[in-house]
């Protein structure tokens, strides 16, 4: 398979919206298990980090440090959401329940099937995104109403997440070594994109590869943006960044799925 294939143009129409309804209809029946670690998790990081680590930090920037990390507690669910949805729930999806056989088994193709798959990931970002916005809004530490601008924003950030989680369930030969991109790559962005401190502190050098090869720099640098209604014209090469990215990524990522399911 040459270089060029992997950017062939996947043939897609809106069937594969159907894989988005099915994955739908299953979290309708588990919404309850789903949905509530998603309101959770934010109250922990929010009482533990926001307001008990914050009582000592004060402000960054003149920003109370709870306000400062609702932003990134937003932008580190839609990057974990959609990243674990294309990689260990795909997984499960295409090798133990076998679910990608019985759909190709219809008249969609596999190129349907993927993009379906990663539309799900980016619209589980959204849910969460969602959620976790209504919670740290009842505290306070959104702007609103331009504070809703973080749900389309969750979409688009989920996507491109979504977009990289399959590129790694493609060239992962097991189950178990989704572990490395975990380890290796989200947890080193969970932690220097600006999340609980700023990006500005660190050397120039470490600042420049952030913002070039970091993805959740650029979600955490947008919502903190959005949050603070302080939108910046930094802020659309952050978007420009992410556009374009996602859609690269997209074409190579179905790509590579199709190659490992036809193989």
């Amino acid at each position: 398979m040459g270089i060029t294939s992997y950017f062939k143009r996947p043939k897609v129409t809106r069937l594969a919206l159907k894989v988005w309804q099915r994955n739908w209809d299953v979290l309708r029946k588990t919404f309850k298990v789903s949905l509530i670690p998603p309101f959770l998790e934010p109250l922990l990081y929010l009482f533990a980090l926001g307001f008990g680590l914050g009582f000592f930090v004060g402000q960054i920037g003149g920003i109370p440090y709870p306000a400062f990390i609702a932003p990134a507690l937003i932008s580190i669910s839609v990057m974990n959401t959609a990243f674990f949805e294309t990689t260990y729930g795909s997984f499960v999806r295409m090798y133990y329940q076998k679910t990608f056989d019985a759909i190709t088994a219809t008249p969609l193709n596999l190129d349907e099937v993927i993009t379906g798959e990663l539309l799900w990931g980016a619209t589980r970002s959204l849910i969460n995104g969602a959620i976790i916005l209504f919670v740290v809004t009842a505290f306070g530490l959104v702007q609103m109403p331009v504070g809703l601008l973080i749900l389309p924003f969750a979409f688009l950030g989920g996507f491109l997440f979504a977009t990289i989680g399959m590129i790694f369930t493609a060239i992962s030969p097991n189950i178990d070594s989704l572990n490395y991109p975990t380890f290796l790559f989200i947890t080193p962005m969970f932690l220097f994109s600006g999340t609980f401190f700023p990006i500005s502190i660190l050397p120039n050098t470490v600042q420049t590869f952030a913002f070039a090869a970091l993805p959740l720099a650029h979600l955490v640098s947008i919502a903190r943006s959005i949050t603070l209604n302080s939108l910046t014209l930094f802020n659309s090469y952050n978007l420009a960044w992410i556009i374009v990215i996602s859609a690269i990524l997209a074409i190579v990522s179905i790509n590579l799925m199709k190659k490992r399911l036809i193989e």
